[in-house]
């Protein structure tokens, strides 16, 4: 063996060490205060244990990236604790308050993640559309400089069932994919069984068709070698043709179980029977596992081939799942745990003595200085961590757009983006737009033509070279700005989050908005999680939404989409009615996507703005009449934070209407019939719901640790209104995006929206329907009242 595999066979021994030991730590040793089993997966990440060593001891660069498989968490955090990534204290911390991570994270883990990878499957897709990414900022000559990376994602076989894969396999071969490796961990165990027979020849054809290369890694050196001594293939064809649950079982029984089982099957006095006999129960244990995925020659090899050339790989490695430890092979082992006992007995087999179960180098069977030098000279860690910053690009004061008397919210985001396309500078160079085969009906077409669609190779819009009127210019070349995308969700975000990421994982900022239909946000919603939870930065304009989409029926109307803007963390969300609100959101949006500072809420609206995140913009189709109006800096900070009054109540008010989004025209003509009789009547116009919301909540944090000052933007709003008004809000979705602003001053509150599945209809019919036209306001106003009764009631 040579030096380096010595080194790595060393380190390999220690990596499992620690993982199993960190976990064993977590589970018996560390206080339990709350009696819940801890968990940690040693059998999951043995498995994988040879092929991260290969990968981050000898075969990766600092260029590549890697999303590690969620299970395998420990094992990377005992790599990177090697590589000084990692400490100590966070490692005894293993799924504890602010220790390690469960699953690798990028945002709540300190050593050097990549890719978050906690929702399974996902983080394989990103590698995908990361390569994507790295394709698209060659082309554009921006970050030609570094060398070209391999977005790598190590896969557990189980995870191979998510869909989600395989929509992003088709996006990849549309794209001509490069630069891009999937290691398949094919220990053939999921959580609650052993996998279907003949499961790696669907995997195989499948990548061949996307254009893949595939590479299996099946047998070990040791098995290789008794392959070629007499009657050796024999022993080949019955492994090949082996049930995977005999093999597990085999496996788990160990050597003994294997003679008998190995004699019993091909016993024939002769060859065969001397190359089972020869060898001890254990090195016959040994042989019988020697799969290629724990052959550290066998995978550096095929690594190694593999940077030869940018093609896609699949390396299906087989592997046995608990690989090294006393559950390797039993079906029940993905969530068990190793017994103190049985942890002493593995102590005692590394070499590691009690009281130094975390040194890094005890029990190595090669000198310290030896090991610390190789560790400091691997590629991989030759340039320390690669979590990269790039400048913030500048957004002009305002973004300019020609209103017109009536247009929807949608109509005027197209209207935005087409000016932005006339730009000549670095900020609508910066910008890439996505959309999943629905560009032109949500707006984009005009962005498009004058930006282009993007492709590595030049393609020409077929429609114009044959002189066929168009309205829409589809030229595909590396100048393009937009990605289409196919009608994936998953897609979508997948995508998003990784042109959100680009700042960080290739040291280039890109400004990525994505259109979609706003209800089709629930099919890609794990995406659109995963994503922020990355700390992706994009804009998301969903379009259109609610029931106000009346002809298309049920299936095309949002009702929760609202709530998860407000719910979901990493994304401000915001519902403008009007164009001219829109500009301004838009316009702080591309400002905030870039923010990166510190996460401590500023004191005037108790928003954490400084620190930044994603952005939602729910839009709409209907063509309402706009405003004509100055939008000072005032009324600017008031719609950005989350809501300005149309018209401010009185101080002997009865009743304010508080709308949001499409339903502004109902609420107006509303107050303007209460008003009549009722001059106080206020009507507030909310255009983010999740603002005012997170900045009340984080103000009354903060009064509770004693910042008696402290007020939100919407207590100052709704400060004035007298204590026995009554507030009636209204929104096309679910009415408890509105419900709790009665909880800031203790105000009755009456709240209208959408609770149950949209149908056919004309917005009047609908809005009739659900309570939230113009009479289904004055109507509810006048019943929270008491009785007091509003003229002109009857005549609605």
């Amino acid at each position: 063996m040579d030096k380096r595999l010595a080194y790595l066979a060393e380190l390999e021994r220690k990596v499992l060490w620690l993982s199993t030991w960190m976990i064993h730590n977590a589970n018996h040793l560390r206080p339990n205060e709350d009696g819940l089993k801890v968990g940690g997966h040693q059998a999951s990440s043995a498995s994988l244990a040879t092929i991260m060593t290969a990968l981050y001891f000898a075969v990766l660069r600092p260029e590549d990236r890697v999303a590690v498989k969620p299970h395998a968490s420990p094992i990377f955090h005992a790599i990177q604790y090697l590589l000084g990534n990692q400490t100590r204290d966070k490692l005894e911390a293993f799924r504890g308050y602010k220790g390690a991570q469960s699953y690798p994270s990028r945002t709540k883990d300190v050593d050097d993640v990549d890719f978050s990878t906690g929702s399974v499957g996902l983080g394989v897709a990103q590698t995908l559309f990361s390569s994507l990414v790295q394709d698209y900022l060659r082309a554009k000559e921006i970050a030609h400089e570094r060398p070209e990376g391999r977005m790598v994602a190590l896969i557990g076989d189980a995870e191979m069932d998510e869909g989600n894969i395989f929509e992003a396999l088709l996006e990849g071969w549309k794209h001509g994919l490069r630069n891009t490796w999937w290691v398949v961990d094919y220990n053939r165990q999921s959580l609650d069984a052993v996998v279907r027979e003949g499961l790696w020849e669907r995997f195989e054809k499948m990548f061949r068709n996307f254009g893949w290369d595939v590479v299996i890694l099946k047998y070990g050196s040791l098995l290789q070698e008794a392959f070629a001594e007499p009657s050796g293939e024999r022993l080949r064809d019955w492994i090949d043709s082996c049930p995977n649950q005999l093999y597990s079982a085999l496996t788990f029984q160990g050597g003994a179980a294997w003679r008998k089982r190995l004699l019993d099957d091909l016993g024939d006095q002769g060859a065969l029977s001397r190359l089972i006999e020869k060898r001890s129960d254990d090195e016959l244990a040994r042989l019988m596992t020697n799969l290629g995925g724990h052959d550290l020659p066998a995978l550096l090899e095929a690594f190694e081939s593999a940077r030869r050339h940018d093609r896609p790989v699949c390396f299906i490695a087989y592997t046995i799942k608990g690989f090294g430890l006393p559950l390797a092979g039993h079906k029940d082992n993905h969530a068990g745990l190793m017994t103190p006992a049985q942890v002493d007995s593995l102590r005692e087999r590394m070499n590691v003595r009690a009281g130094q179960e975390w040194e890094p180098f005890e029990g190595l069977g090669l000198n310290d200085g030896e090991i610390a030098a190789f560790l400091a000279d691997i590629p991989f860690a030759a340039q320390g961590r690669r979590r990269y910053d790039a400048p913030a690009i500048a957004v002009p004061q305002r973004l300019e757009f020609t209103p017109q008397a009536s247009m929807s919210t949608q109509q005027g985001f197209g209207l935005l983006m087409h000016e932005i396309a006339k730009l000549d500078d670095d900020f609508p160079r910066r910008i890439v737009t996505t959309s999943p085969d629905v560009t032109v009906s949500t707006n984009l077409g005009p962005w498009v033509n004058r930006r282009g669609l993007f492709a590595r190779e030049e393609m020409a819009d077929l429609f114009r070279r044959e002189r066929i009127p168009s309205t829409f210019n589809w030229q595909f070349s590396p100048k393009g700005q937009h990605v289409e995308l196919g009608i994936a969700e998953m897609n979508l975000f997948i995508m998003l989050s990784a042109l959100g990421l680009s700042h960080s994982i290739f040291g280039e900022r890109l400004l990525p908005v994505g259109t979609l239909y706003d209800p089709f946000i629930e099919r890609g919603l794990d995406a659109l999680n995963y994503a922020c939870y990355q700390d992706a930065r994009f804009i998301l304009a969903a379009t259109p939404s609610g029931v106000t989409l009346a002809p298309e029926g049920g299936a095309h109307q949002s009702i929760a989409t609202p709530l998860i803007g407000m719910a979901q963390d990493g994304l401000a969300s915001f519902e403008p009615a009007f164009a001219d609100e829109l500009a301004v959101i838009l316009r702080f949006a591309f400002d905030y996507i870039q923010r990166d500072g510190a996460a401590e809420p500023d004191e005037v609206n108790w928003l954490r703005d400084a620190l930044g995140g994603a952005v939602y913009l729910r839009l709409s189709t209907r063509s309402i009449e706009q405003p004509k109006r100055d939008i000072d800096d005032h009324l600017a900070a008031e719609m950005i934070n989350g809501a300005y009054w149309m018209r401010r109540p009185g101080p002997n008010a009865q009743v304010v209407i508080a709308y949001m989004g499409a339903v502004a025209p109902e609420a107006v003509e509303a107050v303007g019939l209460m008003a009549e009789d009722r001059r106080d009547v206020g009507l507030l116009a909310v255009t983010s719901a999740d603002r005012l919301q997170a900045g009340w909540t984080a103000a009354q944090r903060a009064r509770e640790r004693g910042l008696v000052h402290a007020r939100s933007h919407v207590e100052r709003l709704l400060a004035a209104v007298p204590g026995n008004c009554v507030l009636v809000t209204v929104v096309d979705g679910h009415p408890a995006t509105l419900s709790w602003l009665g909880g800031v001053h203790g105000h009755r509150t009456r709240a209208l929206g959408v609770e149950h599945f949209g149908q056919t209809g004309t917005i009047a019919d609908l809005y009739r329907h659900y309570g939230i036209d113009t009479q289904g306001i004055v109507a509810a106003a006048q019943a929270v009242t008491a009785g007091r009764p509003i003229r002109h009631l009857q005549a609605i």
